[in-house]
């Protein structure tokens, strides 16, 4: 899929949104409303090497596992997500989030989101959520982002470390 880029501005300084985002077991605050059952991949859930595993709510979808790690993790300008999903998680992804001062004391926090589908098929899933439903999706992100920090709400629950 094509890159799927959202953007918001948040009035707050750009290292505390990053210490935010640099922590996985905050995202699913955020991301809740598509993607859910999160559970950390290590017990230290900030900083490079952080991950987590959680079930997408695409639509038709019968194989919904997906999970990111931060890979790089560059303070307080850049974090960037690689992935896996879809069936034998052949489908990479890579989120990217980049935060830069805005005018005003704001930062500006934008979002870049791809998938490189493996096969033919998974192409076709692909179409069938299409860019339209992950922008959609991701814009709703961002703006819970933007009220979690501004009006304190919408928070959700943090991911944990799966049981045994």
């Amino acid at each position: 899929m094509d890159p799927v880029v959202v953007s918001v501005n948040i009035a707050r300084p750009r290292a505390e949104l990053f210490a935010y985002l640099a922590d996985v077991a905050n995202h699913p605050e955020f991301k809740d409303h598509y993607l859910s059952d999160w559970h950390l991949t290590r017990e230290d859930s900030a900083g490079r090497g952080a991950g987590a595993r959680f079930r997408e709510q695409l639509p038709l979808s019968r194989f919904g596992w997906g999970d990111y790690t931060l890979a790089e993790v560059d303070p307080p300008y850049r974090i960037v997500e690689r992935g896996r999903s879809g069936k034998f998680n052949r489908v990479r992804a890579i989120g990217e989030w980049t935060l830069h001062d805005a005018p005003g004391g704001m930062t500006r926090v934008e979002y870049r989101y791809e998938t490189l589908p493996a096969r033919l098929s998974d192409r076709l899933m692909e179409l069938i959520a299409g860019r339209g439903w992950w922008k959609r999706k991701l814009t709703r992100a961002v703006r819970r982002l933007q009220a979690i920090f501004e009006e304190d709400r919408a928070r959700g629950r943090r991911a944990t470390v799966a049981a045994r």
